[in-house]
């Protein structure tokens, strides 16, 4: 396995939880920063969140700060998003992606940043 897969979406009402998951193999993701994406319909991907390679260190973007945490499991290899107070607009697809650079010192949001990503996941939220 290569990319990583995502799993977790769903159709929620606006104010509830979701938990997604993105699942990495091994070496090839352990010691990277991973990041969350997101796309709506008609609209250009976007930055949701990011960790650094040892978990150590997050960074949001500013429409999700206070709602989202991001966090990972290392013997897991696995990254999570735990999305609380959801809003209608939070609706769209979410990917999960690798930082191109082996423990990078910074993190970064911009999508050429990243490589390996996954297929995705649809979030719903319904008013």
């Amino acid at each position: 396995q290569v990319h990583p897969v995502e799993s977790g979406g769903g159709l929620v009402q606006a104010g509830g939880s979701l938990r997604l998951s993105c699942a990495a193999s091994g070496r090839t993701f352990s010691s990277y920063a991973m990041g969350w994406f997101r796309q709506a319909p008609g609209k250009e991907r976007e930055f949701v969140a990011v960790i650094n390679w040892s978990g150590g260190s997050t960074f949001y973007a500013a429409s999700v700060k206070g709602r989202f945490t991001i966090s990972r499991d290392i013997a897991q290899n696995t990254v999570f998003l735990q999305m609380n107070s959801l809003k209608t607009e939070d609706t769209a697809v979410y990917s999960c992606a690798r930082d191109r650079v082996f423990r990078r010192s910074v993190l970064v949001e911009t999508q050429e940043d990243y490589d390996y990503w996954g297929q995705g996941t649809q979030v719903t939220v319904s008013s």
